[in-house]
């Protein structure tokens, strides 16, 4: 019911609060701290020694507080899931930090896709096969995520970098000091993420929390796209920052990278037209007019991510939670201004807003300490683009639903030509061998 899944929605949105609280953003830093460790095994024993001890102390004082103090004051059948899907989720948070701080990317990715499927198939088997409701979304997410840790563990053997020898004061401040900076920062994504459900649940009710949600699936498809390429670009952006051509080769890729995700993100908006009601039950109608405004909202975000790595390489967080702070302070504001006058479009504009502003603020504070150029041609046509998909979109007309789909496939033609040549050239000469052998 919309009731049920704005519950487990609004449960998963105090998980991503609390964990940064809790463990001060300590994966950030052992992710950062571990790149440039990757040759030095006593220094990879210190920081995953260190990191392991220190976040099990710390879930246990959560744990603590919790059960002895907090879950008297919270009236809900599934607050138990909140204190073990926190826990779960730290850990296996912790591990794919660890192994994409050792380089070891396929089992980052192995092990984030074990996490999404488990879900997916408990989901089934819960709600489906054994009718378990909310219980059996929470306990999907939980034990995928406890399967995840070990997964990490086993695979990488982590086990053998822990060692209460190799517990290091010296390395926990040095972590700290890069990651607690990084709790404002974290809190901030918190409020332009996932505050809205909140504020929608104080004002419009759980149900309307559970459209919302829906109508964020859709942005998060794109999302997940874009984390997946910034994860490996944070990498790379650490790794050759201090490059002769470093200004070059950012300002160069941060364009390409803008021009092909603008277009996916165009592409997702001029189908949606066509496949909403056959993949959206009809009790979440609703969400169809907040998607556009969502999804533009994460491809401002995705520029707050490219310029992120460069604060990440530079170890600059203090910078990070600066500039995130004053988006987030937008973003409630905004939101509780508007949502006794406009509803849900109050929470999809805010977002949007806030991702918006916190894009330009951080365009023009990265040039003080690397001159990234940006290419005025490519952000003249997005926005037309943007212009003319809006108009259509809400227009909902079939024939002009066609027209803009057609309009928006031209144009990522034009706007991907490289990269589209780059593919061809890639797929003949495959091809090529192939046929050789």
């Amino acid at each position: 019911t919309t009731e049920e899944y704005g519950t487990v929605d609004l449960l998963n949105t105090y998980i991503s609060l609390l964990i940064p609280i809790i463990v001060f953003q300590i994966e950030q830093a052992i992710f950062r701290y571990l790149i440039d460790a990757r040759e030095k095994e006593y220094e990879k024993e210190k920081l995953i020694s260190t990191t392991f001890y220190i976040v099990t102390v710390q879930v246990a004082i959560f744990l603590f507080i919790y059960c002895c103090v907090v879950s008297k004051f919270i009236q809900n059948d599934y607050k138990n899931f909140l204190a073990t899907n926190v826990v779960a989720t730290i850990f296996s948070t912790i591990m794919l930090q660890i192994a994409r701080g050792l380089g070891k990317n396929k089992v980052y990715s192995l092990g984030s896709f074990i996490t999404a499927s488990l879900t997916i198939v408990l989901n089934v088997i819960f709600i489906v096969c054994f009718n378990l409701g909310a219980y059996g979304m929470l306990g999907a997410y939980l034990i995928a995520n406890i399967i995840c840790s070990f997964f990490v563990i086993f695979k990488l053997k982590i086990y053998q970098y822990i060692k209460i020898k190799a517990f290091n004061i010296k390395t926990l401040k040095s972590l700290w000091k890069y990651s607690i900076p990084l709790i404002p920062n974290a809190l901030s994504w918190w409020v332009m993420g996932v505050s809205d459900r909140t504020i929608i649940t104080m004002f419009l009710g759980v149900a309307k929390n559970g459209i919302y949600s829906v109508a964020n699936k859709f942005p998060g498809i794109f999302s997940t796209m874009s984390t997946i390429f910034s994860m490996s670009w944070t990498e790379t952006v650490a790794l050759h920052i201090n490059d002769k051509d470093s200004t070059t080769y950012l300002s160069n890729t941060m364009d390409t990278v803008f021009r092909l995700f603008s277009s996916i993100c165009f592409g997702i908006i001029a189908c949606i037209p066509f496949i909403f009601s056959f993949i959206i039950n009809e009790n979440y109608k609703e969400s169809y007019n907040q998607i556009p405004i969502l999804m533009i909202g994460t491809l401002c975000n995705l520029v707050v991510i490219l310029l992120s790595a460069i604060y990440v390489a530079k170890k600059m967080t203090r910078k990070i939670a600066q500039t995130s702070v004053i988006s987030a302070i937008i973003n409630i504001f905004m939101n509780l201004i508007l949502i006794k006058i406009i509803g849900l479009y109050a929470a999809s504009l805010s977002t949007a807003v806030a991702y918006f502003s916190m894009m330009i603020i951080r365009m023009f504070d990265i040039k003080r300490y690397i001159d990234i150029k940006y290419n005025m041609k490519t952000i003249i046509s997005t926005t037309v683009i943007t212009i003319f998909l809006f108009i259509t979109y809400y227009l909902n007309i079939a024939i002009v639903n066609i027209f803009a789909l057609i309009i928006v496939i031209l144009y990522s033609i034009l706007l991907n030509k490289q990269i589209i040549n780059i593919i061809v050239n890639k797929a003949q000469e495959v091809s090529f061998k192939w046929c050789n052998r």
